[in-house]
């Protein structure tokens, strides 16, 4: 099979380097021991997928440093008591671009703060840099440019979720499911810096 590859697994396997989170790490861990004992033409092929899929996440995900704005990326996601599955779930979201506030990180979990101020931990892969905001205002003036006496095109009530853009003179565009204007920032939630 392929020499050189089954090579550099069965060195990364007695490195100790293979990722894995949860009981992914123990499929990876049985998939190291197989390869350094002489199973690489089963385990091999098994191995590379699973390095795939392990090593799919936001490119930007390891790199920023908190605090940091951040938006829920899946239709459902929940927080935990800390940084790993074996803790117990505190919360469930069920709003996807929900804005957040990354206030720490360890290893691939993040300890969000939601809008109302609560916190939890949350893995990397429920979390998206997709810049959103929610209305914090009862109703938010949706304008045609950065002005109140620009035309008003719409009012988004208090808790929507919005994408936002070209933030600038304490005003944001603002998004929501196609509708756009110009919103104060100082109505918004999110992203807004």
């Amino acid at each position: 099979m392929w020499p050189g590859v089954a090579n550099a697994a069965q060195t990364t396997c007695a490195a100790g380097l293979i990722p894995g989170i949860g009981s992914f790490m123990n499929i990876a861990k049985i998939l190291c021991r197989r390869l350094t004992t002489g199973w690489a033409p089963v385990a091999l092929p098994a191995a590379l997928t699973l390095l795939a899929v392990l090593a799919v996440e936001p490119a930007s995900a390891q790199t920023k440093t908190p605090p940091y704005w951040a938006s829920i990326s899946v239709d459902e996601a929940r927080t935990r008591v800390g940084p790993s599955l074996d803790y117990p779930s505190t919360w469930v979201y069920r709003r996807r671009d929900l804005p957040v506030r990354v206030v720490k990180v360890h290893s691939n979990w993040r300890r969000i703060e939601d809008p109302s101020g609560t916190q939890g931990w949350m893995h990397v892969r429920l979390l998206s840099d997709t810049t959103t905001a929610m209305v914090t205002a009862r109703e938010g003036a949706m304008h045609e440019g950065r002005s109140d006496t620009s035309p008003l095109l719409f009012l988004a009530e208090k808790g929507v979720v919005g994408r936002v853009s070209d933030c600038g003179d304490g005003w944001c565009r603002f998004d929501v499911g196609g509708k756009r204007g110009f919103i104060r920032a100082s109505q918004l939630w999110g992203a807004v810096e």
